[in-house]
């Protein structure tokens, strides 16, 4: 029986999803391509999307998650033995929105929205109505262009004394849904 949570499978379903996404939109690949500024022929390289490269690169990634811990994999479950991980009810919670990242040299080219806009249509149609994230300072104006609001401020804590703040945020995604 395969893994779900396995980073292939999830990998894979991502790309089906976008693939569906770009389908609905009615472009083909190379259009998306070329919206991005991406060469279709090559692989952008570490320094710059215009070299190319016989190493791919991986340019951004994120998730979300139906377990109710707000940030965190596994390690935190030692380090943190009382954060709750168990599964949601789509009925009465909000997914999580987890990890987003987008390589700098890629930034601003859209593939950050791309990939949330992904993960906010596959927790919709898993049936949740709410989203939510533990967004870094950073990422709060990026989350508010795309219809986030700010609900609370946290410190997540790092070790040695050590925190990260970040910013609860949370959309609806259906008339049904509200914060």
């Amino acid at each position: 029986m395969p893994d779900h949570g396995s980073p292939t499978v999830r990998r894979r379903r991502l790309a089906a999803e976008l693939r569906r996404l770009r389908e609905r939109a009615g472009f083909t690949g190379d259009e998306v391509a070329e919206r991005l500024g991406w060469s279709v022929a090559a692989e952008a390289t570490e320094s710059s999307p215009e070299e190319v490269s016989a190493t791919p690169l991986l340019v951004g990634c994120g998730g979300w998650s139906k377990r109710k811990t707000l940030y965190g994999g596994d390690r935190w479950k030692e380090q943190q033995p009382e954060r709750e991980d168990s599964l949601l009810d789509p009925t009465k919670d909000a997914a999580k929105i987890r990890a987003f990242f987008v390589h700098p040299a890629w930034a601003r080219r859209g593939i950050g929205g791309m990939i949330l806009e992904a993960c906010e249509a596959a927790a919709e149609a898993a049936g949740f109505r709410r989203l939510e994230m533990g967004a870094t300072l950073t990422g709060v104006p990026f989350y508010r262009a795309k219809g986030y609001i700010e609900l609370e401020p946290a410190d997540v804590p790092l070790g040695d004394g050590f925190t990260l703040p970040i910013v609860r945020m949370g959309k609806s995604i259906s008339a049904s849904g509200s914060f």
